[in-house]
This record gives structure tokens, C-alpha cells and sequence, in this order.
């Protein structure tokens, strides 16, 4: 039995693993799908404070208070982020880090750095006029399944500016960790993903993913993904 903690990415929420998460217990395993201090279910908690350190205490807190041992730690592009810093706090705790079609960090990095120069732009104009959340992106863009699409458009909220302005700092519990996975989704064309995909192959001691879906893979394809964390 194998015990997975599943990170959301940005505008977001647990729901999105579902089936993920449905195909893993069948088959007797502990699964964690939290969501994040902002968003989802827990948008209520929404405030302008909150930011990546925030998101990285929600998921070390997990880990910690629900004393789990040997986490295969996975994370959706946002949740890169995340887990690139979770990974500084409890790597002793971990067996695997997957990275889902997910931003892989270098020191000093934030989320707004990685990501193209329009939405960059839009951040940073938001930050300066005194917006604490960005909306969320439609589905479509994204090119998650059109069965799906309006369902995961009803569930996304704004993500917090904070998030996205936020510096990665230390990458080095990720860096030498020794059980990385890089997954792509090969039907999302992204610049910006194939150069995260390619930055993972270049430092070493990556194993390297791409399955059919679209940047949603836990929706587009829920099985290839569930695969992919049960070898991990």
C-alpha cells in the first residue's frame, strides 16, 4: 500500500484528482487530494496575504500532522512550486516527486518569471494596481476535453496575486532528491512547459513522462496519470 499527497495547480482545488484519486484507493492506497488556503472549497479563507509559503506550510503541515511516511508527493504545473519547497521541509518523508506538466523552479524564480509574457504582464499590473486575485483561465485554453470543460470552468476560483510574485528560494531538497518524475501532457502545446520538461532532462536523476491530455491530465486522463504515481 502506497500513500499519494496530490497538489493542485493554480485556480484549482482537490476536486480536480478525483478520478485520480478514485482509481488509486480501489486498489488499497492512502490518498491526500488537499486543497489549497484561497481556493476550491477553501475559498472562503481567501485573504491578500496569502502566497506561496503559505500553500507550502498547507502541504508540510499535512505531511507532518498526519504523520506520513514514504509520500510519493506529486504536483500540477502551480503545484510545482509547491512541492519544490515541500520538498526542503520533509524530503526525509518522501519517496517520489512527480512533477505534473509543472513548473519546475531554479532559485529565485517565481511563478510569474515561468510563465508567458502577456500573463506576466497582466500579473504584474495587477500587483501594482492593488488586486489580490487573478480570475481563472478558461478550461478551453488549456485544452482540457470539451465533455469536461464546463465543469472544471464551474469549479475554478481566483488565485491569489501573491502566489504568482512569490520567489521559489531554495530548490536544493528537490535538487537531490533522488526519485524525480517529469510527466508532459502531449496534447497541450506549451513553450513554457517544454522548457520546464526540458530544464527536469537537463539536470540529471529525472525520469521523463508524456501521456495523451490536455494540461489538465487528472481530468483528460485520469488512468494514464494514476499509472504513471503507482511506478513512481
Amino acid at each position: 500500500m502506497a500513500t499519494f499527497v496530490l497538489v493542485h495547480g493554480g485556480w484549482h482545488g482537490g476536486w480536480c484528482y478525483r478520478r485520480v484519486a478514485d482509481l488509486l484507493r480501489a486498489q488499497g492506497h492512502v490518498v491526500f487530494t488537499p486543497t489549497l488556503t484561497g481556493l476550491a472549497d477553501r475559498s472562503h479563507h481567501f485573504d491578500e496575504t496569502i502566497d506561496l509559503t503559505t500553500h507550502q506550510r498547507d502541504i508540510t503541515n499535512l505531511i507532518r500532522w498526519e504523520g506520513l511516511r514514504d509520500v510519493v508527493l506529486a504536483g500540477h504545473s502551480y503545484g510545482g512550486m509547491v512541492i519544490t519547497r515541500v520538498a526542503n521541509d520533509v524530503a526525509q518523508q518522501l519517496s517520489a516527486l512527480v512533477f505534473i506538466d509543472a513548473m519546475v523552479p531554479e532559485a529565485g524564480e517565481c511563478l510569474a518569471d515561468l510563465m508567458s509574457p502577456a500573463l506576466r504582464d497582466r500579473i504584474k499590473a495587477l500587483a501594482a494596481e492593488g488586486e489580490t486575485s487573478l480570475p481563472p483561465i478558461a478550461a478551453a485554453h488549456f485544452n482540457v476535453n470539451a465533455d469536461d470543460a464546463q465543469w472544471v470552468d464551474s469549479l475554478c476560483t481566483g488565485q491569489p496575486v501573491r502566489t504568482f510574485t512569490e520567489p521559489a528560494g531554495d530548490t536544493s531538497g528537490r535538487d537531490t532528491f533522488a526519485n524525480k518524475i517529469y510527466v508532459r501532457a502531449a496534447d497541450y502545446p506549451s513553450p513554457g512547459l517544454d522548457a520546464m520538461a526540458e530544464r527536469a532532462k537537463a539536470q540529471g536523476g529525472w525520469r521523463y513522462e508524456e501521456i495523451a491530455g490536455g494540461h489538465d491530465l487528472m481530468v483528460d486522463n485520469p488512468q494514464g496519470l494514476a499509472d504513471i504515481l503507482l511506478g513512481a
